[in-house]
């Protein structure tokens, strides 16, 4: 595995742990308004990468198959849903507005939590994945530099994400070190996802496009169902929606001027 494709994948753990590091620069829990504008730019990140590094690519890898050339982003984006949804269902967590959410269990809240941010954390793994598998595959529209964008803009919003983990657990009474671990923790999941979807996928090149899109659809789903909520609840939900439009400018950005 080429050298470049080990530190792309790398790139957004180091963001999500550069985030939970924030426990030691600042005290107490983020103000609710800040997080949910931090809400917002993740989800304005997270909608302009899922189309157009993952369901474009797996369009345009596709188009041998003529007016059927929809069915794999299609089919894949569905599941990519379906298996997050699975996973929201039978995973125990908490959002992070610190709802509890999943079956009921004796875990605690840090856990749950902590899961939380997990679960969003494997459908980014995956979409990083599953773009540098198609530029090593060749021939699926996705070159090196639209990847390394992918990976940057992923990093980007898993900043404010690591610190929305840590910071909540800090003002619960959970040590610096401690709460700064589980951050990393939470991230540690993202390379792991992005390995195993570019090991499959050099396996088997023919669904190369139906990864792209499946991360695509998981990566919907959390935007869909965690992420929107929680920018827009409570008064002045316009700064959620804000900070959503910079997000899709500053992913936009990226993928247009590094793809």
């Amino acid at each position: 595995m080429p050298l470049s494709v080990i530190q792309g994948i790398l790139i957004p753990f180091v963001g999500t742990s550069l985030g939970a590091a924030m426990v030691f620069l600042l005290k107490g829990q983020i103000s609710q308004g800040v997080q949910r504008a931090l809400t917002g730019f993740a989800a304005g990140v997270m909608v302009p990468a899922s189309f157009w590094s993952l369901l474009l690519p797996a369009l345009e890898g596709s188009v041998h198959m003529g007016r059927l050339a929809f069915v794999p982003a299609a089919v894949g984006f569905l599941l990519g849903m379906g298996f997050l949804l699975l996973l929201d269902e039978v995973t125990p967590h908490t959002h992070m507005d610190l709802q509890d959410e999943g079956p009921r269990t004796g875990l605690s809240r840090t856990t749950k939590l902590v899961l939380a941010v997990t679960l969003h954390n494997i459908p980014e793994g995956m979409a990083v994945g599953a773009v540098y598998a198609g530029w090593m595959a060749g021939g699926a529209g996705v070159s090196q530099a639209a990847a390394l964008a992918l990976a940057v803009g992923i990093a980007i919003q898993n900043f404010p994400e690591g610190a929305i983990v840590s910071l909540p657990l800090q003002a619960e009474g959970v040590s610096k070190v401690r709460t700064f671990l589980l951050g990393v923790l939470s991230g540690a999941v993202e390379p792991l996802a992005s390995l195993v979807t570019i090991l499959f996928a050099s396996q088997v090149v023919p669904v190369l496009p139906y990864l792209l899109s499946f991360a695509a659809g998981a990566m919907f789903y959390v935007v869909v169902e965690e992420l929107i909520p929680e920018m827009s609840e409570g008064k002045h939900s316009n700064v959620g929606t804000v900070a959503f439009a910079f997000g899709f400018v500053v992913m936009m950005v990226l993928d247009v001027a590094l793809g």
